[in-house]
Parts: C-alpha cells; sequence; structure tokens
C-alpha cells in the first residue's frame, strides 16, 4: 500500500500553515499529497481564509524536494481548460516533475455562486470534464497543430511549450511527450467510471467501506475492459477520513479536536460510530486493519483525509503505524 496526505485547506489554513503540514509529511516518508480545491470554508464555521489550490501548490513545488503533490480535484467550472493546463505545467515544471492532477466535475454550488462562477447541471459538468479530459490529452500529447472542437471548446492549431517534465515512470504521451499522472473519482457512478477508463491513470475512491471499493473497482476493471484498456495499466486508489491516537486516551483527544473543527455538522460517538466503516480509524492496530481491508479489496493507494492537519503529531502517527 503507498499512503498520500490529504488535506481540507478550506478549513482555514493559511499559507505557512499548509507549508509545515507538507513539509512534516515530507520528512516522515509520505509519498505524495493532495489538497482540496474550494474556495469557500467547510466543514465546520463558514468565512474561514480559503486559498487557490494552484498557487498554494506552486509555492510548496519550490519549498518541497520529494514529495508528490496534486489536487484531488480541481473543478471543470473553477478555470478555463486552456489556461489550467499551463497552471498545471508551470507547476509541474516548479517542481521538478512531481504533480499528480486530479480533475473533478465538482459539486458545492454556493462557493461558485458567491464567486460569479458557472455551475451547469451535473451532466453539462460531466460533459465539460470529459471534455477537458480530452483536452489535456492533446494540448500534452499530440503534435503542434493539433485542433478539438468540442461543445465547450474549440482549439485550432495548437502550439504548446513547454510540454511537462519528462521524468522516469511517467505516462507518455504518443507523441513521447511525458505527461502528470491524471486522477478522477468520486462515489463510482457508471459514467465516471467509463470516463476514468478511457482518459486517467487513476481513479479515486470516496466515501466507501472496503467492501463497496472491492464492487467498485471490479465495476472499472468492466469498464476498462469495455474498451479494449487492460484494467491493471488503472490506478485504483481510496480517499479515508483519518483519525487515529497512540492509545484510546489519545484517540478521544483527537476525536474532540475533530468534533470541534466540524462545529455543528457533528455529533459525538453516534457520527464517529457511522464513519468507522470506512475510515481509518484507532489505535494503531485498528488502523492497520482497516488498511488491510482496503488493500484486500484492491487498493494500492490511501489518500488518507486528516480533518485536523494542524495536528502535526497524528501525520508523525500515521507514518509510525502504517508505513
Amino acid at each position: 500500500m503507498r499512503f498520500a496526505l490529504m488535506i481540507e485547506p478550506q478549513q482555514g489554513l493559511t499559507y505557512d500553515e499548509q507549508l509545515a503540514i507538507v513539509r512534516r509529511a515530507e520528512s516522515v516518508g509520505f509519498e505524495s499529497f493532495f489538497r482540496s480545491d474550494h474556495y469557500q470554508s467547510f466543514p465546520g464555521p463558514s468565512g474561514e481564509r480559503t486559498t487557490d489550490a494552484w498557487a498554494v501548490l506552486a509555492g510548496l513545488a519550490r519549498e518541497t524536494s520529494t514529495i508528490g503533490l496534486g489536487t484531488l480535484v480541481s473543478p471543470v467550472t473553477f478555470r478555463h481548460v486552456g489556461n489550467l493546463a499551463k497552471v498545471v505545467t508551470t507547476v509541474d515544471e516548479m517542481s521538478g516533475g512531481r504533480v499528480e492532477f486530479g480533475l473533478g466535475a465538482g459539486w458545492n454550488e454556493p462557493e461558485h455562486r458567491q464567486l460569479g462562477l458557472p455551475f451547469p447541471e451535473i451532466k453539462e459538468r460531466a460533459d465539460m470534464m470529459e471534455e477537458q479530459f480530452a483536452v489535456l490529452h492533446g494540448l500534452w500529447g499530440e503534435p503542434d497543430g493539433w485542433s478539438f472542437e468540442g461543445r465547450h471548446v474549440t482549439i485550432v492549431g495548437a502550439e504548446f511549450h513547454p510540454k511537462p517534465v519528462a521524468r522516469p515512470g511517467r505516462p507518455v504521451s504518443p507523441n513521447g511527450a511525458a505527461r502528470p499522472r491524471l486522477l478522477t473519482g468520486g462515489e463510482g457512478s457508471p459514467r465516471s467510471l467509463r470516463i476514468a477508463a478511457r482518459y486517467t491513470d487513476e481513479f479515486n475512491l470516496s466515501s466507501s467501506s472496503p467492501a463497496t471499493a472491492s464492487l467498485k473497482f471490479a465495476e472499472l476493471a468492466a469498464a476498462c475492459e469495455a474498451i479494449g484498456r487492460d484494467p491493471a495499466t488503472m490506478g485504483r486508489s481510496v480517499m479515508a477520513g483519518v483519525l487515529i491516537g497512540r492509545d484510546e486516551a489519545e484517540l478521544v483527544r483527537r476525536k474532540t479536536a475533530l468534533l470541534a473543527a466540524f462545529g455543528n455538522e457533528s455529533g459525538g460517538d453516534a457520527w464517529f460510530a457511522t464513519r468507522k466503516p470506512r475510515w481509518v480509524l484507532g489505535t494503531p492496530d485498528q488502523a492497520r486493519a482497516m488498511v488491510e481491508r482496503f488493500a484486500a479489496a484492491g487498493a494500492e493507494r490511501l489518500m488518507l483525509q486528516d480533518f485536523i492537519p494542524r495536528d502535526l503529531a497524528m501525520i508523525d502517527l500515521m507514518a509510525d503505524a502504517l508505513f
């Protein structure tokens, strides 16, 4: 099993706090770091500070050296895909080729409304996502002069330089250029699995128990086979909430801190009970047992979703307990 740390910086985290978190994750051996891409603060109190995901990742690219960096996931509604391709490629260059890129349809309507961003119905957003993946493949992977005609994007005679960083182990496009690994995710709707099979290198399953993960990964394999793709070429990961303590007393303290961070959206032991089937939750032995269950379900990587990331000691404990 491989491990990424995933945080929700819209909970009011400054850039300096995010930098401290990522440096700690890098120092203890996390393979990669992913952050959400949101402009409204939640869970917990509204009105907290929020930061732009790609501006933050550009800074982190220069202030870290080994850890992978990415979004999980950037909504198609936030940025025009041509601009987005340039931003991702620039941050990739700044990091020496450590970027992985997650793209999704978006879901949080209020943050769009508050900033004047478009928020069409889900079918249209899914159409936009499919087109944007096609455009990313084209801009990074087709020869100069490539054109594209879609419902939402039209490109004529593209010239896109520089290409992403050529680094061993990265996917290689038909033109021989390397590119970042592409991810999408969600709860595994049929269309999301079809889009993943056609365009992405990894599907990230969220809000799912190991039993559900096993079923969804089987559906993902079938979606790959339906278009003649070897399912073994598709990465499989799970985003799972994480809360661990070295003993019961430490676990209780962290539960209290997490409930405070969530505010009125949470409710004590009953709240945790509903998440126990799908979170990495408990003492080290309990956490390792859940990781083993996800591995048996077919997950190759866990994005450990940390809702109290200012607690750097828990990042240390994740590494000690799970790696």
